[in-house]
């Protein structure tokens, strides 16, 4: 449980996992096929975003593109070897 709400508080501070996500892409030890995939699927969700709720509704336009972007965050820290997650103490 403790470890769940590490890693709830390490996906709320955005700005804390801007250097998880370059070690992620550097690392040798993630295989490029987990990279090539969260590339694709970051970047086609950047070009491509399906909004289950339109962006125009204020606030809650908002919140389905941020509940995606931590749910691929979530499943990037999940796959990441154990090395990047200790060292973003996740």
């Amino acid at each position: 449980m403790r470890r769940f709400f590490r890693r709830l508080s390490f996906l709320l501070k955005l700005h804390k996992s801007i250097p998880f996500l370059f070690d992620f892409f550097v690392s040798s030890e993630v295989k490029i096929s987990k990279k090539l995939f969260f590339l694709v699927t970051i970047l086609g969700y950047f070009f491509i975003p399906f909004d289950i709720i339109p962006d125009f509704l204020a606030f809650f336009g908002i919140i389905d593109d941020v509940s995606i972007a931590l749910f691929l965050l979530q499943q990037m820290v999940k796959v990441a070897p154990e090395s990047l997650k200790e060292k973003h103490k996740l």
